[in-house]
């Protein structure tokens, strides 16, 4: 494997990271006179916690790792495009993932100007660790990795992935959006083992929180202190590290939350077999289905007609005539169900 300061960027590793004053001011003062900010409006005329420390340590503990391996984005997609920015020199090194998979890899390699490489996984969606790595070659800085996926809903083969982690000289960002919906162990447990590993999660999915935009990527202190020397110095703002704080207090409510759309896939899939428009429903590891119907556009929009929506994915490779379901509650997917009884082939 490469050093880490060979996979950097050169302008990056050479740069000076902007120092903001909560960056050279670390405790509680009385009176703050260095920031330029309204002595008025307390505590939102004050700049938040750039590395947003009582966050991370609440992450810490709940996932098991250091809370210096931790770097909160906005999204996910700002550590996505973080670590391109960091890793890839525009124009000249490239990133390889696979498809069908999560569309923001690829925007964000064209909008950082990296070349993108993609490559099918099997009929049965599964990676095919070796074409990844032929494809990868010597130029890719970084490997894209979704499980459980996006589209498909699968977790993708561990043996596969450590294939990978053990093969590849550059990062192997997992990418675990899905991952609470999931029996297999999550590869936070990995870090450790493989230092060019980086995993990402978010409190979109399982914990209820899309509209919030906050996502977590974990990786060695080395690799989170390079994302720290580039991400803008406040980007995580005081409202939302405030409500990712009263999300742990509540973490009781989530896991209440997720048994019930775990069992709300499982009588969602059992009434979708019984549909004569369906004809396959793929495994899925995640908080949705991805279905093949009998016409994937008639029907999406008949349930557009109805107030009913879905993802139509049948333009995607591997997914022609599919619809992406997500589980909603025992109201919202009998409505979808009832809906889809009456449709006639």
């Amino acid at each position: 494997m490469k050093e880490l300061n060979q996979l950097i960027r050169d302008n990056v590793r050479k740069m000076k990271p902007y120092s903001s004053a909560r960056d050279e001011f670390h405790g509680e003062a009385s009176v703050y006179l260095d920031a330029n900010e309204n002595p008025f409006n307390s505590p939102y005329n004050r700049y938040p916690d750039p590395l947003q420390w009582k966050v991370k340590e609440k992450i810490a503990k709940l996932k098991g790792v250091r809370k210096e391996s931790i770097l909160l984005g906005n999204g996910s997609d700002e550590p996505i495009d973080l670590l391109i920015r960091a890793f890839c020199e525009p124009g000249k090194d490239a990133i390889t993932s696979i498809t069908p998979s999560y569309g923001m890899y690829e925007v964000s390699a064209e909008v950082n100007n990296v070349e993108f490489r993609k490559v099918p996984l099997t009929a049965d969606f599964e990676l095919n660790a070796s074409e990844l790595l032929r494809t990868a070659g010597t130029d890719s800085k970084l490997i894209y990795l979704c499980s459980p996926n996006n589209p498909t809903g699968n977790n993708l083969s561990r043996r596969e992935i450590y294939n990978v982690l053990n093969t590849f000289d550059g990062l192997v960002v997992v990418d675990e959006a899905y991952i609470d919906f999931s029996s297999e162990p999550s590869f936070l447990t990995e870090l450790d083992k493989h230092p060019t590993l980086v995993v990402l999660q978010t409190f979109s999915k399982a914990w209820g929180a899309a509209a919030v935009r906050l996502g977590m990527a974990f990786a060695s202190p080395e690799i989170i202190g390079v994302l720290n020397k580039i991400k803008y110095p406040y980007n995580i703002n005081q409202l939302t590290q405030e409500y990712a704080l009263k999300l742990f207090a509540e973490e009781a409510k989530m896991k209440e939350q997720l048994v019930c759309i775990l069992k709300g896939r499982t009588d969602l899939e059992r009434g979708l077999r019984e549909l004569p428009c369906v004809k396959k429903i793929y495994p899925s590891d995640a908080n949705f289905v991805l279905v093949r119907v009998s016409d994937a556009n008639g029907i999406y929009n008949r349930l557009v007609d109805k107030g009913i929506i879905v993802r139509n994915r049948t333009n995607v490779t591997l997914c022609e005539g599919c619809l992406r379901i997500t589980v909603g509650t025992e109201d919202e997917n009998k409505q979808l169900l009832n809906e889809l009884q009456m449709i006639e082939l």
